[in-house]
């Protein structure tokens, strides 16, 4: 009773007084708004035209065609015919070793000399290979040949350590010495004062000789060809062996350069 009347000029009163009105507008919007939405798509389902069978096409799948038939059951497939290679006519023909003294366990069967008695009895053409032929009549001699095997260059694999390594004659001090012996100083290197040590790796061929020869370690260009030189002066080694057979191996030697 003591506020009763008071205090209604202010705005939070007329809103106190409009909320039930307000509260009930808001429910009545948010009932309709559902009814709507369930009403709208039955709507929209009776308006729509129901298709009949007739529109309804039957689609046909490739996968379900047949196959189509061949009528013409003759035509053969023609396959491409192969190059045929040219095949050489060659007489057989017995290898013809020139004879070379040599130590037993340095010759290879395959370069061991026919006898007489086996030649004799032999009807074979004596050529570069033994050739077994076939054509006796009109075959041709394997060395007449265009692409003779006997005269192809087959490099060779150059072996680092074998079972037997090369050895100079007179063994490594005789190596030494042999380069002190032969070596001459460039002028040029010795007005220069150029000491030290080249370092070279060559080949020694199966049979002895000296073939490759490589720089290691440089010490200076004009002692790097002197020691070249020198080196392939050298003698014949005894050449490295693997399995028995002589082989070409690398073989590795410093040469001195010293200021006397």
């Amino acid at each position: 009773m003591v506020f009763a009347g008071r205090n209604q000029a202010y705005g939070a009163y007329q809103l106190r007084s409009e909320l039930g009105h307000r509260n009930t507008i808001a429910l009545i919007v948010v009932c309709a708004l559902i009814v709507l939405g369930l009403i709208i798509p039955l709507l929209i389902k009776a308006v729509t035209p129901k298709k009949s069978a007739d529109d309804i096409q039957e689609v046909t799948t490739f996968s379900k065609l047949k196959e189509a038939e061949v009528k013409d059951q003759h035509i053969k497939k023609v396959q491409p015919k192969e190059p045929q290679q040219e095949v050489q006519r060659i007489k057989s023909s017995i290898k013809f070793t020139a004879p070379v003294i040599k130590e037993d366990d340095q010759v290879n069967e395959q370069d061991e000399l026919k006898t007489q008695e086996a030649l004799g009895k032999s009807n074979l053409t004596i050529s570069v290979a033994d050739v077994k032929g076939n054509d006796e009549e009109h075959g041709k001699d394997i060395a007449d040949l265009k692409e003779v095997v006997t005269s192809q260059k087959v490099e060779e694999k150059v072996y680092t350590v074998v079972e037997q390594m090369p050895t100079f004659p007179g063994g490594e001090n005789a190596l030494l010495n042999y380069i002190a012996s032969h070596i001459k100083y460039p002028s040029i290197a010795l007005e220069q004062g150029v000491q030290g040590k080249v370092m070279l790796r060559f080949v020694v061929l199966p049979t002895g000789e000296v073939g490759d020869v490589q720089v290691l370690k440089s010490l200076d260009p004009y002692c790097d060809r002197e020691a070249k030189r020198v080196i392939k002066s050298l003698p014949k080694f005894i050449p490295g062996k693997q399995q028995g057979r002589a082989v070409s191996v690398w073989y590795t030697c410093p040469v001195q350069f010293v200021i006397e």
